[in-house]
């Protein structure tokens, strides 16, 4: 069995805090968020986007960008909304989410671009 590893997260060091599986390893790349909106594409899931300021990323409301994109084909698209939301809220942190319509609830959801830290 390995030895398991403790990650020093804190609520009294913000820049500590861990707030998903994707936040224990490096910053996505353009590249492999854009495959990351194509897996939610090609499940059908219809993707938005979502940001809030680093000290709220632990609440469950984050704001959401315009609303999602329902039945949007293009990944260009759904990248090019994740930009604009992380250019006007740049302190911000800025979340992918994939609405499953079959059963009504989020089929994946992942932080594609982190804001600043205190």
């Amino acid at each position: 069995m390995s030895e398991v590893m403790d990650y020093k997260s804190r609520l009294s060091d913000p820049a500590s805090r861990k707030f998903e599986t994707f936040s224990y390893l490096p910053a996505m790349t353009e590249d492999e968020i854009k495959k990351q909106v194509q897996y939610l594409i090609s499940k059908g899931w219809n993707p938005a986007i979502e940001h809030t300021e680093p000290e709220f990323l632990m609440d469950y409301y984050w704001y959401m960008w315009k609303l999602p994109m329902f039945g949007e084909t293009d990944v260009s698209k759904v990248l090019a909304e994740a930009e604009a939301c992380r250019k006007a809220n740049p302190n911000n942190h800025v979340r992918l989410v994939g609405y499953n319509n079959l059963n009504q609830s989020q089929g994946a959801a992942m932080v594609i671009f982190r804001g600043k830290t205190v």
